[in-house]
Order: C-alpha cells, then sequence, then structure tokens
C-alpha cells in the first residue's frame, strides 16, 4: 500500500485550514503556499500517472480496514490522469486569479480553492460510493463559497440556483445509495461490481431503479438536458477564474459515468440492459444541439462560453453512451481538450471585460491590449468550435469514428457536424462584434482609457492555449494512452480484485497465520 495516493486528498486538506487561519489577513503569504501547493500535487499526480501507466492498479486504505468494510482511494489509469489534468489546470487558474486581483477581492479564495481541489481529487480517486457523495458534497460547499467571491445580487442569486440544483441532485444520490445498500448491503464499487451480477432476474426492480437514479445524479453534474439549467448562470456570474476551474467540475460526472457504468452496471449487464443506449445517447445529443444553439443565440460573451461547455459536455457524453472501447477512448481524449479550452475561454472573456463596460456581444470601443486577447479568443473559438488544425478537431474525429459502426451512426454524425457549423457561426459573430466591429467605434473623449492586463494574465491564459498545441500535437500519444485507458475499463478484474482481496483489517486471515 503506497501512502502517495491519498496526497492529493491529504495536502490540500491541510492547505486550506493553515491558510484560513495563519495567514487569513496576509494574502502575500496565502498565495506562496496556495500556488506551492498545487505545483507539489502537479508532481505527486504526475508520479501517480506514471506509476499506473503500464496497468498498475494503487490502492490505499485508510487505517488499513479492508474493503469493503474501510474507505478505500483506488488509482488507476482513469482516475490519476483525472488528476493529473485537473492540479495542471489548477495551476494556470490560479496564477490568473493572483495576476488580475480575483483573489483578494472577497474573503478565503485561497483557502476555498484548496477545498475545492481536495473534493474534485477525491471524487476522482475513491473506490466508494458513498465517499463519492461525500466529495460531491465537499466541492459542492466549496464551489458555492467561491462562486459568491466578491459579492453581487446576480452572483449570489445565482450561487443560489446552483446550490438548490445541485442538493436536487445530492437528495437523488442518497435514495440511490439508500437503494443500492438495500438491494446489495454494500457500497464498494468493486465489492458492488461482485454482487450486482449475483442479482436474480425476479429481484431487478430495486437495483434497476438505484442505477437510473445514480445516472439523473451525475447527469446534473454533467448539465446534460434537461438538467442543465443551473449552468448557464451560475459559470457566467461567477468569477473568471472560478468559471475555468469549474470547467473540470462538469468532467466529474462524466467520470462518474464512466466507473459506475463500465464497472457496475456494464453494458452486457441485464439487471441494466438498454438503460444507456435508451436515455443516456439521445440525452446527449439534445445536450450538444442546445448547448451548440446556445452559443449563437448569447447576447453576452461570458454566457456563450458557458452554453460551450454544455455543448461540449454533449459531445463528451455522445461518445460515452456508445459504451465501447472506442467511444470511451475518444471521450477522454475530448475530454482533455474541452476542459484545458472551456477554461481558456473563461479567462480570455475576463481579459475582454476589464477593457469594457459590460460583456454584451455589441461594438464598444477598443479594449487594451486588443491584438494578444483577439489572437487568445480567435485560438479558443477554433478549439471549442472544433476547426483544424487543433485537438476539438481531432476529438471530433475520433468521436465520429466511434460512432462509425453504430446503428445511429446517422443520427450522430449529423448533429455533430451540423452543431460545430452553428458554433462556427456562432464564435465568429462575437468576435467580429467584439474585435473587428470595435476599430469603427470611437471612445468618448472624456473616458479614461483601461489599463492593460497583466503580463502574468496572459502567461495563464497562454499556458493554457499552448496545452491545447500540445494536445494537438501529440494527439497519437494522447489516444494511445486514453485507448489503453478504455481497455482497463473494460477489462475490471484487476480492479475487484486489487481492492477485494487486499489484506487488511477484518480481512479473512491466510492459512499461513495458523
Amino acid at each position: 500500500m503506497t501512502h502517495w495516493l491519498v496526497a492529493p486528498v491529504v495536502l490540500p486538506a491541510i492547505l486550506a485550514p493553515f491558510i484560513l487561519l495563519a495567514a487569513r489577513y496576509h494574502i502575500g503569504i496565502q498565495r506562496v503556499f496556495s500556488v506551492v501547493g498545487v505545483l507539489i500535487l502537479i508532481m505527486i499526480s504526475a508520479g501517480l500517472v506514471w506509476t499506473t501507466a503500464d496497468g498498475t492498479i494503487m490502492l490505499y486504505q485508510l487505517g488499513d480496514w479492508a474493503a469493503p468494510f474501510g474507505i478505500v482511494l483506488v488509482g488507476d489509469r482513469l482516475s490519476t490522469m483525472m488528476v493529473l489534468l485537473t492540479v495542471v489546470l489548477a495551476l494556470f487558474v490560479l496564477l490568473y486569479a493572483i495576476s488580475s486581483g480575483w483573489d483578494e477581492r472577497g474573503n478565503h479564495f485561497h483557502a476555498l480553492f484548496q477545498f475545492q481541489l481536495m473534493g474534485i481529487l477525491g471524487a476522482f480517486l475513491t473506490g466508494d460510493l458513498f465517499n463519492l457523495f461525500v466529495f460531491f458534497e465537499v466541492l459542492l460547499i466549496a464551489s458555492y463559497g467561491l462562486m459568491i467571491h466578491a459579492g453581487g445580487n446576480a452572483r449570489l442569486q445565482a450561487g443560489v440556483q446552483y446550490v438548490l440544483f445541485n442538493l436536487i441532485g445530492s437528495t437523488l444520490f442518497l435514495f440511490a445509495l439508500g437503494a443500492i445498500y438495500a438491494e446489495t448491503g454494500t457500497l464498494n464499487m468493486a465489492d458492488l461490481a461482485n454482487r450486482v451480477t449475483l442479482i436474480g432476474p425476479e429481484e431487478t426492480v430495486g437495483i434497476r431503479v438505484a442505477a437510473v437514479l445514480l445516472l439523473l445524479v451525475f447527469a446534473i453534474k454533467a448539465a446534460l438536458v434537461p438538467l442543465h439549467f443551473w449552468l448557464p448562470s451560475s459559470y457566467a456570474e461567477a468569477p473568471a477564474p472560478v468559471a475555468a476551474l469549474f470547467a473540470i467540475m462538469t468532467k466529474v460526472g462524466a467520470y462518474a459515468i464512466i466507473r459506475v457504468y463500465t464497472m457496475i452496471f456494464p453494458p452486457e449487464l441485464a439487471v441494466t440492459s438498454g438503460l444507456h443506449t435508451t436515455w443516456l445517447l439521445p440525452t446527449a445529443l439534445l445536450s450538444l444541439t442546445i448547448g451548440m444553439t446556445g452559443v449563437l443565440a448569447a447576447k453576452k460573451l461570458d454566457r456563450l462560453v458557458a452554453f460551450s461547455i454544455i455543448g461540449s459536455m454533449g459531445m463528451v457524453i455522445v461518445s460515452i453512451a456508445l459504451f465501447t472501447p472506442e467511444g470511451i477512448a475518444a471521450a477522454l481524449y475530448y475530454i482533455v481538450h474541452s476542459t484545458l479550452a472551456g477554461a481558456a475561454l473563461f479567462l480570455i472573456a475576463d481579459l475582454v471585460r476589464a477593457g469594457r463596460k459590460n460583456l454584451e456581444l455589441t461594438p464598444q470601443p477598443p479594449i487594451a491590449g486588443a491584438t494578444i486577447t483577439a489572437g487568445l479568443y480567435f485560438t479558443g473559438a477554433i478549439a471549442m468550435a472544433g476547426l483544424p488544425p487543433l485537438s476539438g478537431f481531432l476529438g471530433k474525429l475520433l468521436v465520429l469514428d466511434a460512432a462509425y459502426d453504430t446503428n445511429l451512426m446517422v443520427w450522430i454524425w449529423v448533429i455533430v457536424l451540423g452543431s460545430s457549423l452553428i458554433s462556427i457561426v456562432g464564435f465568429a459573430r462575437a468576435g467580429s462584434v467584439l474585435f473587428w466591429k470595435a476599430a469603427s467605434v470611437e471612445p468618448p473623449e472624456d473616458a479614461a482609457a483601461a489599463p492593460a492586463p497583466a503580463t502574468l494574465s496572459y502567461v495563464a491564459v497562454g499556458g493554457l492555449v499552448t496545452l491545447l498545441a500540445a494536445h494537438t500535437v501529440f494527439a497519437g500519444q494522447v489516444h494511445g494512452y486514453t485507448t489503453q485507458v478504455a481497455a482497463q475499463l473494460f477489462e475490471p478484474a484487476p480492479y475487484i480484485s486489487t481492492v477485494v482481496e487486499t489484506p487488511g483489517k477484518l480481512s479473512k486471515p491466510s492459512t499461513e497465520d495458523h
């Protein structure tokens, strides 16, 4: 048992109260500890990815209590990849928050930021459904505090809406956990994978209801239509660095769907047969359509980016809903792309906000640093819309290829290609209004010139754009890795045996002990 696996959860859990109690009045100290903590998390996460790259399953038993009695953290290719993606994103978001001064516009930004990381990383690493619920609540509480950071009525209203929707999801999650425990007597994922297969055909009602409830919960987290209403206002009104970090939060829902419905309720399981294609795929196609239509219809830049997140999640879930190794591999490649592109666009929107009266898509005087900002917007828009040569184009090709041999190939291709065209028009319209038409608008004579964004702000956004470029250049290697991840997911026996059969307290003694 390695103790490194618990470090991504423990480190932010220690840093957050330290920052809150020991450095609450010293923003400089908060910034140093927060940045150093994220850098350490990146090194630890990279080590975890390196360790699991060969297929190794890492296990940490809290208190040395064996599953299913104790709390376990499990690291495989999927979970460690998502952990590394989260902390790399967190570094650039944190740099932007510091350079733009967002972190000092309200109280406790860095403490809440660390608690948020704790919740997200814990959700990726936990091997237990109840603790997945616990980490969901940790990130929900922290995200609400971050969302209303710096105050404002609109931000508070959006935060309340966000909390109410997610509390509904939490309630459904508890109902699902209760039903699962009543049917199986366990909530450990690996143990559940064994016990669900033992349920007879005459006793499937309870577990099928639980599976449907879990799918609803994860659909809320992933902002799938019609459970997406909380996202546009919440993300648009949140501080820009917070919204950028939230780009990974919808991926927590996608991760949960992949994990639960490939290991506990796989497509071939008779108990939940048909659940995936009957509900998940049509919902994903609808989300893709509505999300990209929202991009075209948006009247403000921040809402345009928020709707693009909904559309990108629709694309991810379309690929996941195929529940084939090729589909999961394509979805994971696209998850990395959409997380980086979405976060970059939220930060670019804040660069635009700094030099304008508002983010309405109307011609206004040119902003300071318009050339660099326009270039970054152009790159981010190309990536999110899925135009060549960036990773969005390659990701969509992988999704289309994964859907080629399915019965719904025509529907998937038509909606994916049609929504891509709509998003291109929407991003192009917004860019022309923000940067091209602005050149013909004269600023008022008495208007004070807005200062150009800090250099570190451009470095943070440029870092995300550079990662998008790297994701394109090394697409072959990345897709090769996600293919290995998918292969491991569809062969869960090593994961299950590692978790269930590893000795610990209350485990069955071996004959050598007698």
